[in-house]
This record gives C-alpha cells, sequence and structure tokens, in this order.
C-alpha cells in the first residue's frame, strides 16, 4: 500500500489520473442500456468506461464519449473476429503492459492504480483487447492496400514546398446552367463581364448569382492565392483591381469573379498537396424542396463519415468520397471546396443538367512536405495516413450498416 501510494503522483503526472468515484445507478446495473447488432452493453459496463475516461482526463463528457467508444469496440471486436482474429491472453497482457508503461508503471501498478479510482480491472482488460484486435484487423485488412510507391514519396517531396504570400479579395457569380436556360446565361454572363465597378457586379450578384455570398452582393473576405485552384490562380493573377473575368464555363454553371484588391503579405501559406472531399448527390437540383432537403441534412452531419449513414440503402452512385490533387479536382468543386473548412458544406453545385443537387462536403487538406523531410519518414507517413483513412470510413461504415438501439 505504500508502495502504491507513492506511485499515485507519477500517476496523477502521467495519466493526470482524478481519484474521485463516479456516482453510478444501482438499478439494471446488468441489464442492456445498449444493444450493438445481437451484442449487449450494459450500464454497469458505461459507468466503469465513464469512470476510467474521466481518470485518465480523455477530453470530452465521460458518459457521452463511453457509450460511443463502447459502440464501436463491439462493432470492432465484431469485425476482428469474423476475420479470425481473436488475441490470445498474452497478447492482452502485453498490451495492458504497454499501455502502463507509457504512465512509467507496471500492469500491476496500473491496475491498482484505476482500482483506486473505482475500476475494475476487467475494464482496462476490454479496453485494450478491443484496441488490439481492431489494430489486427486494421493492419491485415489495410496495411497490404497502403503501399505507398516511389512515385508517390517523389511527388510529396518535389517542386516547391512553400506556398503564395499573395492574398486576393474577389467578389463571384455563380449561375447555374441547364439546356432551358443556357443562352439566356450566356448572354447574361457576357453583359457583366463588361462591367468595371464593384457595385454594379454586386448588384447583379444579389440578383443572379446562386452561392451563400450573394446576399452580401457576392463579396468573399481576403483569401490567399494558393486556397484557391490552380485552374483559377492565373485568370486572378491578370485582372487589375476592378475588372471582371470573362464568364469561366463550369459543369452546370457559369462564373464570373472580380478583383476587388490583391496585396503581398509577410505570411507564406502552405501549399496544399491533396484535398479530401465528399459529394452526396440528392435528385431535385436547386428546387425549394431539395434545398430545404439539403439545409436539414447540413444541421444533421458534422463530419464526411455521417454521409455514409445518410447514403445507406440508396445506390452506391450517390455518394462519391476520394483524396485527389488540387490540380486533379473538377475546377467548379475545387473552388467551392476553396471557401470550406473541414465539416463544411457547399450546396452550390448542381449535376445531370441541373437535375441533381451536390451536397459538397470538406473532410480536410494535406499540406506539402517540406523538401527537406526524410524520405522514410514521408514514406511512413503517408502509408499511416492512408491507412488511418480506410479504417475510418470501415467503421465509419460498420456503425452505419449496424442495428443499434440504446435504451
Amino acid at each position: 500500500m505504500c508502495k502504491l501510494t507513492r506511485l499515485l503522483p507519477a500517476v496523477a503526472t502521467a495519466l493526470a489520473l482524478t481519484l474521485s468515484p463516479m456516482a453510478a445507478p444501482a438499478q439494471n446495473l446488468f441489464g442492456p442500456a445498449i444493444v450493438v447488432n445481437d451484442k449487449v452493453i450494459t450500464q454497469y459496463e458505461i459507468n466503469q468506461r465513464a469512470q476510467m475516461l474521466q481518470l485518465l482526463r480523455a477530453p470530452g463528457v465521460p458518459a457521452e464519449l463511453a457509450r460511443t467508444q463502447l459502440i464501436e469496440d463491439r462493432l470492432k471486436l465484431q469485425a476482428a473476429q469474423d476475420a479470425g482474429i481473436r488475441p490470445s491472453a498474452q497478447d492482452i497482457l502485453d498490451g495492458m503492459e504497454e499501455f502502463a508503461g507509457r504512465a512509467n508503471l507496471s500492469r500491476e501498478e496500473f491496475t491498482q492504480a484505476l482500482a483506486q479510482g473505482g475500476v475494475d480491472e476487467q475494464t482496462f482488460r476490454d479496453f485494450v483487447a478491443a484496441g488490439l484486435s481492431w489494430r489486427l484487423l486494421v493492419q491485415q485488412r489495410f496495411v497490404p492496400r497502403s503501399a505507398v510507391s516511389e512515385a508517390e514519396v517523389d511527388r510529396a517531396l518535389s517542386a516547391d514546398a512553400s506556398g503564395s504570400n499573395v492574398r486576393v479579395l474577389l467578389s463571384e457569380i455563380i449561375m447555374p446552367v441547364t439546356p432551358a436556360n443556357q443562352a439566356q446565361i450566356n448572354e447574361r454572363a457576357a453583359r457583366i463581364a463588361q462591367l468595371d465597378d464593384t457595385a454594379s457586379f454586386s448588384a447583379q450578384a444579389r440578383r443572379f448569382s446562386a452561392t451563400p455570398s450573394r446576399g452580401n452582393g457576392g463579396r468573399l473576405p481576403w483569401r490567399d492565392l494558393s486556397e484557391l485552384p490552380p485552374q483559377l490562380r492565373p485568370i486572378i493573377l491578370g485582372l487589375a483591381p476592378g475588372e471582371v473575368s470573362d464568364p469561366l464555363p463550369l459543369q452546370g454553371a457559369v462564373a464570373l469573379f472580380q478583383l476587388r484588391d490583391i496585396e503581398e503579405t509577410g505570411y507564406t501559406a502552405p501549399e496544399v498537396a491533396a484535398i479530401e472531399y465528399a459529394a452526396y448527390y440528392m435528385p431535385g437540383g436547386r428546387s425549394a424542396e431539395t434545398l430545404a432537403k439539403a439545409r436539414v441534412l447540413a444541421s444533421q452531419v458534422d463530419r464526411c463519415d455521417d454521409l455514409y449513414g445518410v447514403a445507406k440503402g440508396q445506390p452506391e452512385e450517390v455518394l462519391e468520397r476520394g483524396t485527389l490533387a488540387p490540380s486533379e479536382i473538377p475546377t467548379d468543386i475545387a473552388y467551392e471546396l476553396s471557401k470550406l473548412d473541414r465539416g463544411e458544406v457547399s450546396t452550390a453545385l448542381t449535376r445531370a443538367n441541373g437535375q441533381t443537387l451536390v451536397f459538397l462536403m470538406m473532410c480536410g487538406r494535406t499540406n506539402k512536405i517540406a523538401e527537406d523531410a526524410d524520405r522514410e519518414q514521408v514514406t511512413i507517413g503517408l502509408r499511416d495516413r492512408r491507412v488511418q483513412g480506410l479504417a475510418e470510413g470501415y467503421l465509419a461504415q460498420l456503425k452505419a450498416d449496424a442495428r443499434i438501439i440504446e435504451n
């Protein structure tokens, strides 16, 4: 006991343990609180996991995070078992030892410290078993598919990894085009391209633009030039303040840009190497009904993985997700993505001659790697990012396909 007492400051320093047990309801502790497919999660398990998370000072609300983790653990364990993966008792003990070693403690010392905080050893064991099973499954399923070629490493290391120190102040007008209105839109775009003052351009944006910026006369905030699609940068740099670009044909739309100002800054924005995005295709185009559905959907999804659940049961082609270099992304999609941060959505674009609305979501950006980066480390980083992305997508699909009942 004296030895454990002396260990507690080390635990507090290394793991930020706060040894104050959470109160738990006494009723139905071992009844089903959640059912994942045919696997039961009890309230006792939830309380124990939440207590462990609180002791480890995990970010978030412990009770909510515990439920999420336990649901995912059931799915991970089942997927691993379906693939013939069952870690041995010794493997799990080794995993517990490794986890405890992060706090410079032995497995026995770590479990004793958890016990003083009200957490059973079995809770720790289950936590490690699920993580180990998933790690082995990911290695078996995705690592062979995630080999990084020499060409990919060369591309990551090649060219100038630095970005631009130029930023621009733009206004935009994007008008959807259908076979029925194509002649009218082209004529209107040609007239707008002749404008040379910001007030007139803004008035046209308020009347005709389909993007959210129409309410602000098409005016956009300052943006680094490197954030724009590569296809658009030379066009913008060719404009003088007040000038409007020639009409730019996009897929299902025509775009015009007015340069309001341009300046050099002392800050050099990083060059983007790859952009991950998802596009969910909604029938109905820009009809009021479809746009209303898109607004509701935008309020319900926080990340690209959520769209797997939305598209569940529909044809595969309604949801596309990929990671591409900016130069490989269609210009209209690349431009909309340039305005978005991770988890944000655009509904400005259409496909199928205006009959399909594109619910476009930014998943993330990867910046170029500096030229002096270690080649082996670059290879490992590229492979790990690829494996992580595949694993996250697979878990999201498992969750979308699962039958989850929460009491």
